[in-house]
């Protein structure tokens, strides 16, 4: 692996995390945020890779390990700036989003030999990680993002490339408060989990919709 990819936003209340609210406060989700995404530092800084790049829309806070190389996201829409995200990128990479702070070590160690790329179905339809051997941003640009279809689309798209994919589990993200619970209980030992439980609805897990907008934030 050469190169690893997080794409996220800065934890800012009423900037991240809005599908949280209710039942959550702005300044709680921005919280359960701030967690998240520094578990998933924490879990790509403890995978082996020859660099590691931070895509950041907003400034860096302390909770971006030693290590990083932080750049800022272009502007336009989520294709555009993955598409971006890879166009610096000289050899395999493989990029994840901020909202699965269950992912591991294990899970980012990749092999790209026999393959071409690397898939991470969401369970909202969308994708959790992508890999690319040889990063290519047109396999991304007009890819529609934020759907129920984007996983199932952008899987297509590489394919009908004719590269050579491999899946990832299939992993929940967080964007609603029974998405929040759920993740919590699978990483009760992370950042995220800890952060959750001291939320004074955390011990009333909420009811709320199975289907939901997909994607990468």
């Amino acid at each position: 692996m050469n190169t690893l990819l997080v794409i996220a936003k800065e934890p800012r209340p009423g900037r991240v995390k809005t599908r949280l609210t209710p039942p959550f406060t702005p300044e709680e989700a921005a919280g359960l945020a701030e967690a998240s995404l520094t578990d998933t530092l924490h879990a790509v800084a403890a995978t082996p890779a020859t660099r590691r790049v931070l895509v950041l829309d907003g400034a860096p806070g302390p909770w971006v390990p030693p290590g990083f190389d932080v750049v800022p996201q272009c502007a336009g829409g989520l294709d555009e700036r993955l598409a971006e995200a890879f166009a610096g990128c000289a050899g395999p990479a493989l990029l994840i989003g901020m909202d699965t702070p269950q992912v591991t070590p294990d899970l980012l160690t990749v092999d790209f030999a026999g393959c071409d790329a690397w898939f991470g179905p969401a369970e909202d339809g969308g994708f959790w990680a992508l890999g690319l051997a040889c990063p290519d941003p047109a396999l991304l640009r007009g890819v529609p993002m934020s759907t129920p279809m984007t996983g199932a689309v952008q899987r297509e798209r590489l394919v009908a490339a004719g590269l050579r994919v491999r899946d990832l589990p299939r992993l929940r993200d967080v964007d609603t408060a029974p998405d929040a619970h759920a993740v919590a209980a699978l990483a009760p030992r992370g950042r995220f989990a800890a952060r959750l439980a001291r939320c004074p609805v955390a011990a009333e897990p909420v009811a709320g919709p199975m289907s939901r907008p997909a994607g990468p934030r």
